[in-house]
């Protein structure tokens, strides 16, 4: 490298750089071309005179100094080496040690904790990289050594390695695992944004918030997003949203995000300070970073990556459109619901209804009072019949005893005859009660296990159920109406008219109908039309810039 300045038409040599004489002007014709470079013209600049006596020795370190000397005054102060890094080590104080290789020899480098701080990425033994920097002599060893003033890849830039790095560091410890991405609730209630308050990515989110979820809360931590210590305060940001999430009311999601850029303008999202703070968060994040094609090692760690900032709001919030369809439909299909399990349980009723005890419940009554009857009939039979053969057997024993005309025989029959009768007696008293306690107990089992008890118990089921049925009917469609009308009321806070009724007023144009917003865009004589709460009117501007005669 040539290094001077410029002085009378020569070149004045500076501390430390190789000088090019030249041949006076007057020398070299006019028309004459350049003459080519000859080393043998370069001369280097005069070192002190030293000990050169003969026979007068050099100390050690005179010869080290020497070498110092001549190193600095013939050898480029920036030199770029190829190499590849061996024997790295990272002292304590931050400098790093490590020696340049290649198929033959090998060079001692040496990076200061200053430049060190620098780097993206961290140095390996291993790596082929390209050292910038130059030559110097530790004089106390006397070995020479390349101070590197900037380290850099090879073949692969310097922030795609500190990327891939930090990403395989942070998938070995299972930030990048999706098994830990929790997921996103369905209906926010507030929303935290860390952004810009500047850039074209919260204008995004918010008119997307305001198409889609008006009613939505939403709380803006500003921040840089890129630049030196951009990194830092997203970190801070999600940290102190954290914190004081409870404070704030709570916070259903956080979105970090940020318009696309190159991958030096995205950086501070690849900061490892950055993806501690996303994984640590005890609130879910959206990471909407960049562009479709960008990725960073903040949407990587996120909850949900979002391809776009707009995509990371449309990720968030439910579509009021779709959601008020969904509601509806879900009405009617509750509405459906309900009327075919009424129709079930009219089926049912009715099929209760048919059945034979309480279709016809007289008919078991009578049934049971024809075979009473049957029963009783078959007694008076039997009883009928048990007397006409004891009158029989009376009649035999009286044709007997006129036969008999001894008086002992005759008493002895008579006695018979009358213990006869008095044990058919009992026989018939004992049968008859027999007959008539049964015939109390089938009354008593049909009073108590009758049609028209049955009928009744299952009369009050049925009531119950159809209470219960009508009950849930009404809550549903109570519950329904309630959410309708939230809805409703958190739509309609958003209505511009209300707006208009609480005393505000909107100008408009009169023959373009654009909106007024600065004063710079009226001009004298311009038609306006203001509209209110309930209605418009028409006027005419005066010019702002000119005073008006009376004032």
């Amino acid at each position: 490298m040539l290094r001077g300045a410029q002085r009378d038409g020569g070149t004045e040599p500076s501390h430390g750089a190789f000088v090019l004489t030249r041949a006076p002007a007057h020398t070299a014709p006019a028309v004459e071309a350049r003459r080519p470079f000859d080393p043998s013209r370069i001369r280097g600049p005069r070192q002190p005179a030293g000990p050169t006596l003969p026979g007068l020795p050099l100390s050690v370190t005179q010869v080290n100094e020497l070498v110092r000397g001549a190193l600095a005054a013939h050898v480029p102060g920036s030199l770029a080496v190829a190499g590849e890094i061996g024997d790295f080590a990272r002292a304590g104080s931050g400098h790093l040690y490590f020696t340049l290789k290649d198929a033959r020899s090998e060079l001692r480098c040496v990076m200061w904790r200053s430049s060190a701080a620098t780097l993206k990425w961290t140095p390996q033994s291993g790596l082929e990289v390209i050292a910038r920097g130059g030559l110097e002599v530790y004089v106390p060893r006397g070995s020479y050594q390349l101070v590197v003033r900037a380290l850099e890849p090879r073949g692969v830039g310097a922030l795609e390695l500190a990327f891939r790095q930090l990403r395989e560091k942070l998938a070995a410890e299972g930030l990048l695992d999706p098994a830990r991405k929790r997921p996103i609730p369905r209906f926010p209630e507030r929303v935290a944004l860390v952004t810009s308050p500047r850039g074209a990515a919260i204008r995004d989110i918010l008119r997307t918030f305001q198409r889609r979820w008006p009613a939505l809360d939403v709380l803006v931590s500003p921040v840089r997003v890129q630049g030196e210590g951009a990194a830092g305060e997203v970190a801070a940001a999600i940290s102190l949203l954290n914190e004081h999430a409870d404070a704030l009311g709570g916070i259903d999601v956080i979105i970090v995000a940020r318009g696309g850029g190159s991958l030096e303008d995205l950086w501070a999202f690849n900061e490892e300070a950055v993806a501690r703070a996303v994984a640590g968060s005890r609130i879910p994040i959206v990471s909407g970073v960049g562009h479709e094609v960008d990725v960073t090692i903040c949407d990587l760690v996120a909850d949900l990556r979002a391809a776009t900032p707009t995509a990371a709001a449309e990720l968030v919030t439910p579509n009021r459109p779709e959601l008020a369809f969904v509601l509806a439909r879900e009405v009617r299909r509750a509405e459906r619901a309900l009327a075919h399990n009424m129709a079930l349980a009219r089926g049912t009723f009715g099929a209760l209804m048919a059945r034979e005890p309480l279709a016809r419940p007289m008919s078991r009554v009578r049934e049971q009072s024809q075979r009473l009857d049957e029963l009783v009939q078959r007694a008076a039979q039997a009883l009928r019949q048990q007397v006409a053969a004891a009158l029989r057997r009376l009649s035999a024993a009286e044709s007997g005893l006129w036969r008999f005309r001894s008086g002992a025989r005759f008493a002895q029959a008579a006695r018979a005859v009358d213990d006869g009768l008095a044990r058919a007696g009992r026989v018939l008293s004992t049968r008859l009660l027999t007959a008539e306690r049964e015939l109390a107990e089938l009354r008593a089992c049909f009073e108590r296990r009758g049609p028209a008890v049955l009928l009744a118990r299952h009369g009050s089921r049925l009531e119950q159920v159809r209470g219960r049925l009508a009950a849930a009917l009404r809550l549903r469609i109570e519950h329904g109406r309630r959410l309708i009308d939230a809805r409703l009321q958190a739509a309609q806070a958003c209505d511009p008219r209300r707006v208009l009724q609480r005393g505000y007023s909107l100008t408009r144009d009169a023959r373009t109908r654009r909106i007024i917003r600065s004063i710079a865009e009226i001009h004298g004589g311009q038609r306006l039309v203001t509209q209110v709460g309930d209605g418009e009117f028409r006027s005419t501007a005066d010019d702002p810039r000119q005073p008006g005669l009376f004032d």
